[in-house]
């Protein structure tokens, strides 16, 4: 697809035709400089270095001005944030008291997404975006992938980077995957990035690295690449440690080629860490969870204003495309806000999947706009493939749909509805039945689709409530603290208009009994589709102590079938050897407790 628009691509201009060599030698020093720096001090905040950037212009600490480099490729740099657990209102522009100038000021000269859909938990929302599927269509229908599961991303699926990769970018991932890792095949670097640096795992901690899953199952989580990168466990809380290696790749990468960054942060998911400094301005907040998500989404703001810095410092901005998105709605107890919105993370009610969104590029046409369209997080596997001038399979059945237009543009989208997921394991309704779907569909089944303004739940909806900003105690939302909300017996289904009543506060079902039929009906059409749910039992072998003390891959192909060519004794001493090699690397686990490991 071709990209129009100011900030376009120009030809390459030799670096003499840049800078004189005055301005050349000095620059050079400065780079030497800033290198040394990155290594020395790690985390930079570039914030008062390049205060005085102004249109696409960069101010050196002399004083001169300098252009950034000019890029060669038409291909644009795609840059994806996906944020972890965000609520939709934990941002500055949604009202939030967190502070994000960076976030709202990104949001305020692209384009915000104000009608933007995720999934309620990670593991969800991750494999739609690399996929661009429904989860019906991957097996990942049910809750997330455990580290103790023998799962993945289903390997016959071509993943985002791959595809990108075939069109000449460079792929790079920095930051949490949770699609899986049992075996080796299912690295990120199996799955199409060049380059790796992160957690495999849902959640651990921000300093120490180190999960776990539940008592005597405990483990590091940090790769590089394929290999635990022992040598990075220093205690560089992960936010910082991420932008950090980011700012690596682009001072490393030739701007004049294409680069595919999918930064995923493990903020603000808990456990709740923040470094101090970040705390000041939210003393006030009595409630300590609320306070510990603020510093750490205050963390978060500034991390994305370094890599946006970075972009520009290294020749990438003008001709980039940055996309940030949440990956799921806020969880309450653990510091996160939805309001107005009803329920939470872990639900289909809005709280659990209306995200926070936006798009900020020099390419994009209309600038400082909102978008109000249907769009969801399956959308960006085609969009980014057809800005990079990709191409996908006729056979692949997608999901996603190319809404470049629709934001760059403001054009109507092409999406009319979403599925936003069909549960056939989750703890069915007790009150639902074929008879509650007019014999269409079980309503015991939890299920949730959009469709236009409509929107239809059925089964059990979990926690259903709106908790207004700052009113739940340091306990948690309780019953003082809500507006609750009492079902009537027997209810199992829900009809919204989502355009009219986005805060779900007036149920339709039973005045649209014909809205409800027409819904039911495109979820069994869509149900025909599906394909067996892939949820496997724990795998004993998964533990961290039988691997080094690593999180990694423990399925080998000889646990599948032994070869009756080797023997019991010629096994044995390799496989001591194997055992001695890896417990050099175990130890003791720091700071190591049970956690929810809930995406």
């Amino acid at each position: 697809m071709a990209l129009r628009g100011g900030g376009g691509p120009q030809p390459p201009r030799s670096p003499q035709a840049r800078v004189g060599p005055g301005r050349m030698l000095a620059m050079g020093a400065l780079a030497g400089f800033w290198v040394l720096s990155l290594l020395t001090y790690g985390y930079l905040s570039w914030g008062q270095r390049l205060e005085d950037e102004e249109e696409g212009t960069l101010l050196t600490q002399a004083g001169e001005r300098r252009e950034p480099i000019t890029t060669a490729t038409s291909q644009p740099h795609l840059i994806f944030i996906l944020a972890d657990d965000q609520g939709f209102r934990d941002v500055g522009y949604h009202g939030s008291e967190i502070k994000t100038p960076t976030l709202d000021k990104l949001a305020a000269e692209g384009v915000k997404l104000e009608n933007y859909y995720v999934q309620p938990i990670c593991t969800p929302s991750r494999s739609q975006f690399i996929t661009g599927k429904y989860q019906i269509h991957t097996g990942l229908q049910h809750s997330i992938i455990r580290p103790t599961q023998p799962n993945c991303l289903p390997l016959d699926n071509a993943t985002l980077p791959q595809k990108l990769k075939e069109v000449g970018y460079s792929t790079h991932m920095v930051g949490k995957w949770h699609l899986g890792f049992y075996k080796k095949e299912c690295m990120p670097t199996k799955r199409g990035f060049d380059t790796f640096f992160g957690s495999l795992l849902g959640s651990g901690d921000y300093y120490t690295h180190y999960k776990c899953d539940s008592p005597g199952m405990c483990g590091y989580d940090l790769y590089e690449n394929d290999n635990a990168a022992w040598d990075y466990d220093n205690g560089i809380y992960s936010t910082q440690m991420y932008t950090q290696r980011v700012q690596q790749i682009l001072a490393s990468h030739n701007p004049t080629k294409p680069i595919f960054l999918y930064i995923a942060y493990q903020a603000v998911h808990s456990p709740l860490q923040a470094p101090g400094r970040y705390f000041e301005h939210y003393r006030s907040i009595i409630n300590i969870n609320r306070r510990r998500y603020a510093a750490m989404l205050s963390c978060l703001d500034e991390a994305i204003n370094n890599v946006t810095l970075a972009l520009k410092t290294y020749g990438f901005y003008n001709n980039s495309i940055i996309i940030y998105s949440s990956d799921n709605g806020g969880q309450p107890t653990a510091g996160g806000s939805n309001w107005p919105l009803r329920g939470s993370k872990g639900t289909y009610w809005e709280g659990g999947i209306r995200a926070v969104g936006f798009v900020h590029s020099p390419l994009l046409k209309n600038k400082g706009t909102v978008c109000k369209e249907l769009v969801h997080i399956t959308d960006w596997y085609p969009t980014l493939i057809s800005l990079a001038e990709g191409q996908i399979d006729e056979d692949i059945q997608l999901d996603g749909y190319d809404i470049w237009e629709t934001i760059s543009e403001g054009l109507r989208s092409p999406r009319m509805d979403i599925l936003h997921n069909i549960d056939p394991i989750y703890t069915k309704a007790k009150n639902g039945s074929w008879a509650a779907g007019y014999g269409i569909w079980n309503t015991a089944i939890q299920s949730a689709i959009r469709v236009q303004h409509w929107k239809l739940l059925t089964g059990n909806p979990g926690y259903s409530e709106w908790v207004p900003p700052q009113s739940f105690s340091n306990l948690g939302p309780n019953r003082w603290h809500n507006e609750r909300i009492t079902l009537s017996t027997g209810k199992s289904v829900w009809l919204f208009n989502i355009t009219a009543d986005p805060y779900e506060r007036v149920d339709l079902s039973h005045r649209y009994p014909g809205i409800v039929k027409q819904l039911l009906r495109r979820l069994s059409q869509f149900n025909k589709t599906a394909v067996p749910v892939r949820y496997p039992p724990k795998d004993p072998r998964s533990n961290p102590r039988l691997n080094g003390g690593v999180w990694g891959p423990w399925y080998k192909e000889e646990n599948k079938k032994k070869k009756p060519s080797k023997c019991k004794a010629e096994k044995k001493p390799k496989k001591n050897k194997i055992k001695k090699k890896k417990q050099q690397k175990a130890g003791s686990v720091p700071n190591c407790h049970s956690s929810d490991t809930r995406g």
